[in-house]
């Protein structure tokens, strides 16, 4: 079974500025394929739009800043939400690269409605989304 994904992209932020960009749910409306033009409908609970098929998404965030781990729990409605996405973000001279720099994880776990093309655009999306996430972050620093 293909169940999980994982993409990365190293960003040349520092961790806590990923970290805080990450888990501003008004900011995942800016790079989130699936949850475009976010709304806070609540505190913390963030309503999109998905720019794929205009269905409407979502999302609470669970950020967990000692681990720089943040969990997206999404779904179709507000009261149907899984913790199906999650986001990484370690130190760059942790791995090797520059002081300064970040590595950018999106972790993706497969539901099991998915049929293999829904699977296959949600890890492609992951892939463009860290690029744009890398570019807003140069832009908006």
């Amino acid at each position: 079974m293909d169940g999980a994904d994982c993409a990365c992209i190293l960003c040349d932020q520092p961790a806590p500025v990923v970290f805080a960009f990450m888990q501003d749910g008004l900011k995942l409306g800016q790079w989130a394929l699936g949850c475009w033009n976010t709304v806070e409908a609540q505190p913390g609970l963030y309503r999109g739009t998905s720019i794929i098929d205009q269905q409407e998404t979502w999302v609470r965030i669970e950020a967990v800043p000692s681990l720089r781990v943040i969990s997206y729990h999404v779904g179709a409605t507000s009261d149907a939400l899984h913790p199906r996405i999650m986001a990484n973000v370690i130190p760059g001279e942790t791995l090797g690269h520059p002081a300064g720099s970040s590595v950018l994880s999106l972790f993706a776990w497969r539901d099991a409605s998915m049929d293999d093309d829904r699977w296959q655009q949600l890890r492609e999306c992951h892939r463009v989304e860290l690029r744009v996430i890398r570019n807003l972050l140069r832009t908006q620093a």
